[in-house]
């Protein structure tokens, strides 16, 4: 008998896929949601319940989210590739794009750390209803706090474009970067931190670390940018990490189920970070800071009324 039903499949791979990627927890959506649901979805989608695959089965979903970051990024992290191999081989970071290349590893070692150290407190502390909710209202209030401390022309400095000769005709991506190498590097380790806390369930990997590159001068555009750079090694090592473990398992019971979840994942989080992409351009984090403070307000209610 498979883990999951092809409904549940379904439910849980756009889930995952989308809110993954959105400032509002995949974590805290894939607990919260099957205990609204009730019957056969609490009991078989239950993080906290001994023995349950369901944890492991949302990591290892991440691998396909990460496939859809990898594609739509595919051309920046071709970029990136060959700025860090000539770094490596040539000893030397010049290069907007090898800086860019050492940013994403200094952003995304504090978390890969932690990570090792803090899954399994989770699991057995937190993976309930009622603490994602409580930390999906809490996380809402932290993307309100961001928009009202962020500073324009009035605070810290925004980060200005660099520009090297033959860098006039960049396309918006290209000058997107320029603008993000102007972060050092112990704020690209601050950035990345910042999603330890998404550890907790219904606080937003994506929110956090989009809110900290606001805080440290970068455009709500640039910071998305960032933030989807640093998630893609992050949420797809996990996911390689877990995948084994899993398939060792319950290999035999996962059935067809899990790769329509997968597939369901990437079409997910491909649309939700292509329309996220042009959605940071022009608006805040604003209808998402109302979203989580309300559906976890509302699910806190529902669960303890």
């Amino acid at each position: 008998m498979s883990v999951l039903t092809y409904p549940e499949a379904v439910g849980v791979g756009l889930l995952q896929g989308v809110t993954e990627l959105f400032p509002v927890s995949s974590l805290g959506h894939g607990i919260l949601l099957p205990a609204l649901v009730g019957g056969r979805w609490r009991h078989d989608l239950d993080v906290s319940a001994p023995g349950s695959p369901y944890l492991g089965i949302l990591v290892g979903l991440r691998l396909a989210t990460t496939l859809a970051l990898v594609i739509r990024f595919r051309q920046d992290w071709a970029r990136i590739t060959r700025g860090l191999c000539t770094s490596v081989r040539r000893r030397m970071i010049r290069e907007p794009d090898q800086r860019l290349a050492w940013l994403v590893i200094a952003g995304a070692t504090p978390v890969g750390i932690a990570g090792l150290a803090l899954s399994g407190v989770f699991k057995a502390a937190l993976g309930r209803p009622v603490p994602a909710a409580v930390f999906l209202t809490v996380n809402g209030l932290m993307l309100f706090g961001v928009e009202l401390l962020r500073r324009d022309g009035s605070g810290r400095r925004r980060a200005q474009p660099y520009v090297a000769a033959g860098d006039e005709h960049l396309s918006a991506e290209g000058q997107s970067d320029r603008r993000i190498v102007q972060l050092s590097y112990w704020q690209a380790v601050g950035i990345g931190a910042a999603q330890i806390t998404a550890f907790l369930p219904g606080i937003s990997r994506t929110g956090i670390t989009i809110g900290a590159g606001i805080l440290n001068g970068l455009s709500h555009e640039d910071s998305a940018r960032f933030a989807f750079l640093l998630t893609a090694p992050v949420i797809g090592s996990a996911a390689l990490f877990e995948l084994p473990s899993l398939i060792a398992a319950y290999g035999a019971d996962l059935g067809a189920q899990v790769p329509v979840a997968s597939v369901l994942a990437f079409v997910g989080g491909y649309a939700a970070v292509h329309f996220l992409s042009k959605y940071f351009k022009t608006h805040t984090l604003k209808p998402f800071a109302w979203y989580c403070s309300l559906a976890g307000l509302g699910g806190l209610a529902y669960l303890t009324l």
